[in-house]
């Protein structure tokens, strides 16, 4: 039987979610979707991105963010939840940590505030539903 070792990718590249010392970025998920989150961490996982934690509302966000700081290297950022909305939550990492990487994650016709989370401080945005490719490319721009 045939191993992967047999066909040698001509393709190969190293995995975006991995440092140049090879450690692992890593990846707070904000989002009061199960099933978002869930599948955020499925894409970010599979290109060697480390989800440290998954939060599920913004004031569950801000306060994991505040505990794992400094070992956060992104945040994604759903804008609309309960209790905290993602935008409230993105001012507050902002104040607590200016050089925080954060993207917003938002559904079709948010664009208004898809533009005042990019003005407040967000590196970017992703539309729901979600596109593997988009995602990782927005993310890995974020570290650029």
């Amino acid at each position: 039987m045939k191993t992967k070792e047999d066909f040698p990718s001509i393709n190969q590249r190293p995995p975006e979610g991995i440092n140049a010392d090879g450690t692992k970025i890593r990846v707070l998920v904000v989002d009061d979707s199960m099933f978002v989150a869930k599948q955020l961490g499925q894409i970010l996982t599979s290109e060697g991105y480390e989800v440290v934690a998954t939060a599920v509302d913004g004031k569950d966000g801000v306060d994991k963010y505040k505990e794992l700081c400094p070992n956060v290297d992104l945040v994604t950022m759903d804008i609309t939840m309960p209790r905290m909305d993602g935008i409230t939550a993105l001012e507050q990492i902002m104040a607590f940590d200016k050089n925080a990487k954060v993207i917003m994650v938002s559904a079709l016709g948010k664009e208004e505030l898809v533009k005042k989370s990019l003005l407040l401080g967000a590196k970017n945005y992703i539309v729901k539903p979600l596109d593997r490719k988009k995602v990782l490319e927005r993310i890995s721009a974020a570290f650029k």
